[in-house]
Parts: structure tokens; C-alpha cells; sequence
């Protein structure tokens, strides 16, 4: 279907895009939020607790600041030693593909689930976004894969990884991580009605290994909160860290208590799936659909050859996700693993049994995604972000050479609708990874400031904020987090440096204070995109500035 030898120059220029990645500054919130908090324990040799800003956090535990903290002891403080452990998970998840797919069907299909995995777009740019899902994905479907793996060949080995990688991945996330675990091997157990591997000593082994696994978590957990019962964290006192993950946690996700609410549209995860798994939206839709239609022909019943682990799982945690009050598109990275399975096993199908006429159509298709990615990117290097180098122009005209080169060469159809549907990936995230991005992130006001605060050589310690804008990437860039003060107490302090926003400035003026240096850089919430940004014309309506003042 694919020859070894593409299939491995693929793979190699999916890892040089995420390399490439690697070094793009930090984005706000989440990624500068979460590499600040690693910092942290780092800088003040604790390990235990977990703080944003000012708040003690309780809202995710600790593993994915633990490897960050990891990373950074061995590599130092870089941005791209943040995104280290998440490319790994990555790169674990994509091995756990083939894994899953290799055993649920065969090699063929292992393979082309990795390749599906790896160029899915939501998983590439959470190698670059990097928050905890990078990690929860990793060690969750390694978890499946290996539970899967003891329930059919009862091995021992396969069960003790899989209840250690369920530990990691519990530890990351908390409860989500065991429904997402939990769902697709209920659905293959009920499907293949294996239930005896349940009366077993190894099964009580596992549970010993995934109680051991999540036990520093824990310990963190009732260090920070069970022994402070006075700490009142988010307007409630006596909080138990360790109740709180094993059962308050995923009741505040849903109902959005504590956290708040985003979004009431329990469609909000369908019509986000249509870009998240780009370039394979249409041949995951119709390996989906054609999955459900074979289940119904069969009337559910067990027939070997058949699986139900991939499209119970998908379809189980679909509903459950889409009832929280609190959503965001990244939440779907945990169910990509189980479509990148299905999708592998449709083309393979497909490939089996000779239907080029089907393949054809699916052509058609893969075709109008790879046209809209070379529209997207000539819009975004020759219109959103003008491209400056020559040797960027270089590459991008190599890129396109050899993307149209594969388009039109005369071979086999399936060799061609992997090859195209991967180009488009790369073709896509490359000029995201190397050009958009960074253009993009000089409208990011605090990691901008840092560079000017570098280049200043002003001191760290003497800057301060009066306003609730976040400096996670001043934080983090500067290596210091920016201290908080308030105008009143402000009156006390001389020689010191003051990050704040237009609004907050004019405040400050009318509150009688001056100033005799102000730096100013531009800002917009960058993970918010609206057209008026990406129009160069419009830019300046929709960007604020953020400001560094020194008060004398």
C-alpha cells in the first residue's frame, strides 16, 4: 500500500516539524501558564506545590509539571525544553497507534495509524501548544494498548504497563484520564464478552501498580491541601486535594462550578472535529460512518475480524465531553488516537478489497484539503505575514515542487491518497512552524517586553504589575515571575518598573504618578484570532499596547 521507504521519509519530515516547533516562543495561556508553574517548583525547590500566580492550583495535578521540571533540570530553562516531554507523549502515542492497530488488525494498519496520528492537526500543534493533554494522550492510549493486549493474550507484562500508564495519565489529568481509558476497554470486553480476564491475580496486581504509580501524586496533593484544611481556595475552606481528584473533580468540569462555563453547545466538539483532524476529516468521517453501518448490519453480534473498541470508545466519550459546560477544542486530542485506528483501517479495507472506484472519490476529496492548504499558506506568507528572506521563498517553492510532484505522479491510488493527505500536513504546519507563528508571536506583549527588558538589561526583581493582564511569557522569558502590587501601595516605591496596559496607564497618570522611561510593544490575544488580525490593513484597529514605565 505504502513502500517502507516512503513511509520513513515521511515520518522524518513529520519529526522535522515538530522539531522546528520546538523553538517558537511560548503561547499564552495555558503553555507560558504551565512552564511558569514548573519554573517555580524548580526555583524555590519544591516540589509538592503547585501555584498559579498567587493561587495555590488544585485544578490538574502534577505529572506534566513533574517531567516539565525534569526537563528543565537536565536541559535548563528553555522554552523548548518545556515542549521536550510533550513531543515525547507525542511520539509514545504514535508508537501506542501502531501498537493498537497492529494488534486489533494487523502491521498494514499499525503503521498507517501512526502516520494518521503524527499529521492529525490538533496533535501537532499540541506539540507546540504544549499543555497537559500531550501527556495524557500519550500514556492513555499507551494504557489501551496494553490492557487490550492482556485481555487478549493475558499477558502479564501488558497488564502491569497498562495499569502504570493509567497511574501516569490519572496523575496528569485526574479522572477524564480513567473514562477515557475505561470506555473503549468496556466497550471491547462487552463486544468480545471476555469478562473472565477479570478473575485473575494478575488483575489485583495491576491495581497494585496503578496505586503505587499515583501515589507521589496523591502525597503532593495532601501535602499542598488535606493538611491546611484552613486554605481557602476558591471560596471554600477545608478543601481535601485528594477527594477533590478522586471525585469533585469531574463533577466541576461538567457543571463549569469553580471554573466557569464556556460554552452550552453539545455540538460544540462535532463541527470542531472537522478542522482538529485535518488533513483526514473526510476519510476519518467515512471510516466512522461506514464502521456504524457495518455494526447495525451485524445487529452488534460478535463476529471475529471485527472490533468494537475504537468506535464505542469514540462514540461514548463524545457524548459524555460534549455535556461539560466547560470545552475547548483540545479536549478532543484524547479520541484522535481511536480515529487515527479506524481511519488506518478503512484505507487498508479499502486497499484489500480493490475499491479504487471508492478511493477515487476519496481522492477528490484529499485533493480540495491539499488546494485549501496551498491557499491558506500562500495567504499567510504573502498576505497575513509577508515572507522577507529569500530562502524562505527557497523552501517554499521546493515544498510546493515536490507536494505537486507527488500530486501528479502516475501510482497506485492508495500510495497517493496517504502521500497527499501527509504533504498537506506538512506543507501546512511547516510555514505555521516557521513563519506564521513566529510572526505571530511578536503581537504577544509579554514575551516581547522580555526582549526589550533583555536588551535594556533592566533588573527582573524591580518589575511590577497593577492589573489581572496575564505576564505568563514576561514570567517565564524574564525567569522571574513579575511581582503584583497595587496604585496605593505603589506610592511607596521608587526606581521600580511598571507592566501594564493602556487602561491601567491612564489610571496611573490621573493618580498623580509619573514617569521618565516608557517601552511599549503591541498585544493581542494570539490564541484568539479574528479576521480583522490576520488582515494586515485591519491590524492596528484590533491590537492594543502593553507598556513598561519607570517610576523615579
Amino acid at each position: 500500500m505504502i513502500s517502507n521507504l516512503r513511509y520513513w521519509f515521511l515520518i522524518i519530515l513529520i519529526f522535522l516539524v515538530y522539531v522546528a516547533g520546538m523553538f517558537v516562543t511560548l503561547f499564552e495561556n495555558d503553555s507560558a501558564q504551565f512552564s511558569v508553574m514548573a519554573m517555580r517548583m524548580v526555583q524555590e525547590n519544591d516540589f509538592f506545590s503547585l501555584f498559579k500566580g498567587p493561587e495555590e492550583y488544585l485544578d490538574k495535578p502534577h505529572m506534566h509539571y513533574w517531567f516539565a521540571v525534569l526537563s528543565y533540570k537536565i536541559f535548563g530553562i528553555h522554552d523548548w525544553a518545556y515542549r521536550i516531554p510533550g513531543i515525547l507523549s507525542t511520539l509514545l502515542a504514535a508508537y501506542s497507534c501502531y501498537g493498537l492497530g497492529s494488534l486489533l488488525y494487523n502491521k498494514h494498519v499499525g503503521k498507517l495509524a501512526a502516520l494518521v496520528f503524527m499529521t492529525a492537526q490538533t496533535i501537532v500543534l499540541g506539540a507546540i501548544d504544549v499543555r497537559t493533554d500531550a501527556v495524557l494522550t500519550g500514556f492513555s492510549i499507551l494504557a489501551i494498548w496494553q490492557l487490550t493486549k492482556y485481555i487478549e493474550k493475558g499477558s502479564i507484562k501488558a497488564i502491569g504497563i497498562g495499569a502504570f500508564a493509567a497511574g501516569i495519565a490519572f496523575s496528569t489529568k485526574g479522572q477524564i484520564a480513567l473514562l477515557v481509558i475505561g470506555l473503549p476497554i468496556l466497550c471491547h470486553l462487552t463486544y468480545t464478552r471476555k469478562w473472565n480476564v477479570f478473575l485473575s491475580w494478575k488483575v489485583l496486581l495491576a491495581l497494585l501498580v496503578f496505586a503505587v504509580t499515583i501515589t507521589p501524586m496523591l502525597y503532593a496533593y495532601y501535602l499542598q491541601f488535606d493538611l491546611h484544611p484552613e486554605k481557602i481556595i476558591r471560596g471554600k475552606g477545608d478543601r481535601s486535594g485528594i477527594f477533590f481528584i478522586f471525585w469533585e473533580q469531574s463533577f466541576e468540569r461538567l457543571s463549569g462550578e469553580g471554573i466557569g462555563k464556556n460554552s452550552s453547545d453539545y455540538f460544540f466538539f462535532f463541527h470542531t472535529f472537522l478542522w482538529v483532524f485535518l488533513p483526514w476529516t473526510i476519510l476519518g468521517l467515512t471510516a466512522f460512518y461506514n464502521k456504524v453501518k457495518s455494526f447495525v448490519k451485524l445487529k452488534f453480534k460478535y463476529v471475529p475480524g471485527h472490533e468494537f473498541l475504537t468506535i464505542g470508545g469514540i462514540t461514548l466519550i463524545f457524548i459524555i465531553i460534549s455535556f461539560a459546560q466547560f470545552k475547548l477544542p483540545h479536549y478532543l486530542n484524547i479520541t484522535i488516537p481511536l480515529f487515527a485506528v479506524i481511519t488506518a483501517s478503512y484505507i487498508y479495507t479499502l486497499y484489500t478489497t480493490d475499491k479504487e472506484k471508492t478511493v477515487r472519490l476519496l481522492m477528490y476529496g484529499q485533493y480540495f484539503v491539499l488546494s485549501i492548504v496551498f491557499i491558506a499558506s500562500a495567504l499567510i506568507c504573502f498576505y497575513v505575514f509577508k515572507l522577507r528572506s529569500k530562502v524562505a521563498y527557497v523552501f517554499l517553492i521546493a515544498a510546493s515542487v515536490i507536494i505537486i510532484y507527488y500530486a501528479l505522479k502516475r501510482e497506485g491510488v492508495y500510495m497517493k491518497l496517504v502521500t497527499i493527505s501527509v504533504c498537506a500536513s506538512l506543507l501546512l504546519n511547516a510555514v505555521l512552524n516557521l513563519h506564521f507563528y513566529p510572526n505571530l508571536l511578536d503581537y504577544q506583549g509579554g514575551s516581547s517586553m522580555s526582549k526589550v527588558i533583555e536588551e535594556k538589561d533592566i533588573p527582573v526583581d524591580r518589575i511590577y504589575k497593577v492589573g489581572k493582564d496575564y505576564s505568563w511569557s514576561l514570567d517565564f522569558y524574564n525567569q522571574y515571575p513579575v511581582q503584583l502590587t497595587t496604585v496605593d501601595l505603589l506610592k511607596d516605591k521608587k526606581d521600580v518598573w511598571i507592566y501594564v496596559n493602556d487602561e491601567e496607564m491612564s489610571l496611573l497618570q490621573s493618580k498623580g504618578f509619573d514617569w521618565d522611561s516608557q517601552l511599549s510593544v503591541d498585544q493581542f490575544r494570539i490564541t484568539r484570532l479574528q479576521g480583522k488580525f490576520l488582515n494586515p490593513n485591519t491590524r492596528k484597529k484590533v491590537t492594543r499596547k502593553m507598556h513598561l514605565l519607570h517610576i523615579y
